[in-house]
């Protein structure tokens, strides 16, 4: 069968861990040469497979984007809870997960400090405005082009006098965020209270998932942000790599 073909040969590519050329799927595989080059040349072309260098095959973005959505909550945050318990305590702030879904980001798992002794906001679980909040705007910054125009078409509902509900000022925060590399929440959703997230983006498929802090403005001071900004950075690419060793193919 077809399809039986197509999966050994993906089956082989992905247990490599390396690029491989079609002899060596073949090889491994058993399958006629032909077959081999046919499939692989297929599968590039649907961009199940990314060919890195002519004649040479890694799993590509689309299989890694669709093992990634396939993860459910509870692995995603069973993986990703020891790295922001970390972050926890090293801030002293509440630490969170967030997912991007169905056109929308949702928290989904929270850390809080051990040391209780400082007082923490804890944001809370559930749905986040995409143009609102730290947690959706650096994932709406390294979305897709399609993804970015329709936030800024759609409707943008004003939370606080702070909420950026004009296209254009969305815009040129999008941008900034993507040189700066994290996203700033300054009252724009509750009065007193500010957060700062990064982006989890594993290979090319840009960021699915971000990690975030949030406490009152008082602390999140300008410097401040700044700093957390910078260290969410590094705790975000521990958890893309925890992800990618629970089941997330890596790429090149």
């Amino acid at each position: 069968m077809h399809l039986d073909r197509l999966m050994t040969v993906l089956e082989s590519v992905a247990v490599a861990g390396r690029a491989v050329t079609a002899p060596e799927v073949q090889q491994t595989t058993g399958l006629p040469r032909p077959t081999c080059y046919r499939l692989l040349q297929t599968m590039a072309e649907h961009r199940l497979l990314n060919e890195p260098e002519p004649g040479r095959y890694l799993v590509g973005e689309r299989l890694v984007r669709l093992a990634l959505l396939g993860q459910s909550d509870f692995d995603v945050c069973q993986a990703a809870a020891p790295t922001l318990r970390e972050a926890a305590n090293q801030f002293g702030e509440a630490v969170f997960l967030s997912r991007y879904r169905n056109k929308g980001v949702e928290i989904i798992h929270v850390e809080t400090p051990k040391d209780i002794a400082q007082s923490f906001v804890h944001p809370g679980l559930g749905f986040r405005p995409m143009h609102a909040c730290s947690c959706s705007k650096v994932i709406a910054a390294f979305a897709e082009d399609w993804l970015q125009e329709e936030i800024l078409a759609g409707p943008m509902r004003c939370y606080t006098t702070n909420t950026k509900h004009e296209p254009k000022a969305l815009r040129e925060e999008l941008s900034n965020i993507r040189k700066v590399g994290f996203a700033e929440c300054v009252e724009e959703i509750e009065i007193g209270v500010s957060s700062v997230a990064a982006p989890i983006r594993i290979g090319n498929i840009g960021a699915k998932f971000s990690v975030g802090a949030t406490g009152p403005v008082r602390r999140f001071t300008k410097e401040r942000r700044a700093g957390l900004g910078y260290n969410l950075s590094v705790f975000a690419e521990k958890v893309a790599l925890t992800l990618q060793m629970h089941g997330v193919p890596q790429t090149e």
